[in-house]
């Protein structure tokens, strides 16, 4: 009998967008069909934003205690987050950022324990949580910690793209010294790791964006390519990586050579995201590579001006989710493959772009 992904989904900011996402999100019929929901949040708030979304009256909640009794066919709450705890919709407030610790706490716990097969988490606020001591500039960090990831990857997702960051959550000011030869190294092994064990891949080729205009222009706009950059890209074909670059980041957008590319490694931040989100905002999705267990996340932040209106798109909630569910299956097939080596199979997938999401 096929196993039904179990996707932990938890609550993010209360005060955001993420009840409306979810609660859109899991009211479409195909979404019960391809997994088992479990929402880490609050059965209160859940339905207090179910009554500013009309078209959502009919669906089914299964409030549990663990994830291990979770429900096919229906919407299951765990009560991870106190009654006691406000709802401003549409403000930052420390309640909304504690709920949002509480939510991630318990369902990184699930995902530890294996109860759930991959995590689905809503969007917080990084200065409300900062206010509320939550130690992490973002998911990816507190992640990493918490599965004791030696490193992980920031990688974007879409039909289309696949763009990760050697630099995570760093000021711009800070990323050229972060930059090493072993760093860039390390996030090319993890990402050539990830397309062939989550994505499906069997030789995945990596394109390495530069760090200065013009890839450095040879040494006349800045130095990291020649003596960073190249040299990673350099250790990581002697590893048999195929990874190609630096690449003159503007260029290699604007003219469509991404396409070219199964993923891109960017040096910073906004440098890989920015072009992310301009061409495929819609359906981008945050994966965190490197990690033991499966997490997604909608490529969106809170949207405290549209919370509460029904103005939400679910479209990349969606997306967030059957991302997570073909990686989790696709982790697994790729797994059994490697585990039982006289029964190699042709593995390709299937192939993210393909399953990503129904039409």
């Amino acid at each position: 009998m096929k196993h039904t992904t179990v996707v932990g989904i938890t609550q993010g900011d209360t005060n955001g967008i993420g009840y409306e996402t979810i609660i859109k999100a899991l009211s479409d019929a195909r979404m019960l069909d391809a997994c088992i929901p479990v929402i880490y949040g609050s059965s209160r708030f859940f339905g207090i934003y179910k009554r500013e979304i009309p078209e959502t009256e009919q669906l089914v909640t299964n409030v549990i205690n663990s994830a291990s009794d979770a429900r096919p066919k229906r919407i299951n709450i765990i009560n991870a987050v106190p009654d006691n705890l406000g709802i401003e919709i549409g403000q930052p407030t420390l309640d909304g950022a504690k709920a949002a610790m509480l939510s991630l706490s318990a369902g990184v716990k699930d995902l530890k324990e294996g109860k759930i097969d991959a995590l689905v988490t809503a969007p917080f606020n990084k200065h409300t949580m900062s206010q509320a001591n939550f130690g992490y500039p973002g998911h990816t960090e507190y992640l990493t910690k918490e599965f004791g990831a030696k490193d992980s990857l920031m990688l974007l997702c879409s039909h289309t793209m696949r763009v990760g960051v050697a630099t995570n959550h760093l000021p711009i000011g800070k990323v050229s010294s972060a930059l090493t030869k072993d760093l860039i190294l390390s996030k090319l092994r993890l990402m050539n790791s990830t397309l062939k064990r989550d994505f499906g891949y069997i030789r995945p080729k990596i394109a390495v964006l530069g760090l200065n205009p013009h890839a450095g222009d040879g040494g006349s706009i800045g130095s990291e390519e020649t003596d960073v950059i190249q040299p990673a890209v350099e250790a990581a074909n002697a590893e048999n990586i195929l990874a190609f670059g630096p690449f003159s980041a503007d260029g290699f957008f604007g003219s469509g050579i991404f396409s070219k590319y199964d993923a891109v490694l960017a040096m910073y931040h906004d440098q890989g995201l920015i072009p992310f989100k301009a061409l495929v905002f819609d359906d981008g999705v945050n994966f965190t590579a490197g990690l033991p267990g499966v997490r997604t996340s909608p490529d969106h932040g809170t949207a405290y001006d549209i919370a509460g209106k029904n103005k939400a798109n679910p479209g990349p909630m969606m997306a967030a989710i059957y991302c997570a569910i073909d990686i989790a299956n696709n982790r697994h097939q790729y797994d059994e493959m490697t585990a039982n080596p006289m029964e190699i199979k042709h593995f390709e997938g299937p192939k993210y772009e393909k399953t990503f999401a129904p039409e």
